[in-house]
């Protein structure tokens, strides 16, 4: 557990933003967890816990201590007929653990794979794509209270999730460090192929005998041809959530714009893709200095080399501006901006 000083973020954040940590360390358990926690509460400093660094943009050095989570380990803790119950530690790849996953035929994750980050921030994000999110393969999660010291277990309800949200973004924010989560996945698997292009792909695969192992294959293929890799071009993939918006207003906006996309969100609103809307003001492609909106894909704010977290900031700031001026929707930003 050294304490290393002054030292530069850049390598532990896919934005690859360049802002340095005051202090930085790493923990590989919850007894290191505890103990790192007893030598920095000596000091005033603040505390930033730093996962996988996929859904972060720094705009400024930090003052203080940097703890980065690389708590490891995947093993299956329990299981009955239809579901077998996998344990992971926070720091482990999400990605690595969906390929573990599919290798072993414990079904429900193949529609997340190539997400970005880290097992830690999946039940904090709800982390979701083509169909799926954590809470529908949710078990239970193991944190740390950040100030009592203390562990707990969070049980489905206990996290209040939503759309790309959870307890842990809103009443308990910066209380807890998750430690490890639990999934429940099928022994049976239950194919989610309706959302996007997965069937297309699918088709283009020659897929003739649907699998989980096709499925995390198809998501994979469509992820690396809209994405960028955050090892070529820094970014933390959506920048914005898709806004839901009441029927009413979209009736307006679909007599404005009768191309414009939506999705079921619940009995009185609507989903719309916030890459569209982005993209029809205009958006998609632009670039000012190393700051841009990718090319392939409008939701995805882009680091090109040397761009500051504040320069990210502001162009989605204008993004913002330019889709509540256009449209009447207020966007929201997925990432947490430090």
């Amino acid at each position: 557990m050294q304490i290393r000083e002054n030292i530069s973020l850049r390598p532990y954040n896919t934005f690859g933003i360049d802002t340095a940590a005051r202090y930085f360390t790493t923990f590989q358990s919850t007894s290191e967890l505890k103990e790192l926690l007893r030598t920095s509460s000596q000091s005033t400093s603040a505390k930033m816990i730093l996962g996988g660094g996929s859904n972060i943009l720094l705009t400024k050095d930090f003052d203080g201590f940097v703890l980065k989570n690389e708590i490891g380990g995947i093993e299956v803790v329990h299981q009955d007929e239809n579901h077998i119950y996998v344990r992971a530690g926070a720091g482990v790849n999400w990605h690595l653990l969906v390929q573990h996953c599919v290798e072993n035929d414990y079904a429900g994750m193949e529609n997340l794979s190539l997400i970005p980050g880290n097992v830690g921030a999946s039940p904090m994000q709800n982390i979701g794509a083509y169909g799926v999110e954590i809470k529908d393969i949710f078990h239970q999660l193991e944190a740390f209270h950040l100030y009592e010291h203390t562990q707990h277990t969070f049980a489905l309800e206990d996290c209040a999730f939503g759309y790309r949200e959870s307890v842990f973004k809103r009443r308990l924010k910066g209380q807890f460090v998750i430690t490890a989560v639990t999934y429940r996945l099928n022994k049976k698997p239950v194919f989610h192929t309706d959302y996007g292009a997965i069937q297309q792909e699918l088709e283009k695969m020659g897929v003739q005998h649907l699998s989980i192992q096709a499925i995390a294959q198809a998501v994979i293929n469509i992820r690396s041809s809209k994405l960028p890799d955050p090892q070529k071009i820094g970014n933390a993939g959506s920048f914005f959530k898709n806004p839901y918006v009441d029927k009413a207003l979209f009736a307006n906006l679909q007599a404005a714009y009768p191309a414009i996309p939506a999705f079921p969100y619940d009995n009185e609103h609507v989903k719309v893709p916030a890459g569209w809307l982005i993209e029809q003001c205009g958006w998609k492609g632009f670039r000012r200095g190393d700051a841009g909106c990718y090319e392939k894909q409008a939701l995805v704010l882009v680091n090109y080399g040397q761009a500051s977290g504040k320069e990210i900031y502001a162009l989605s700031e204008e993004i913002l501006q330019s889709v509540k001026n256009k449209f009447g929707i207020e966007l929201e930003r997925e990432v947490n901006v430090v």
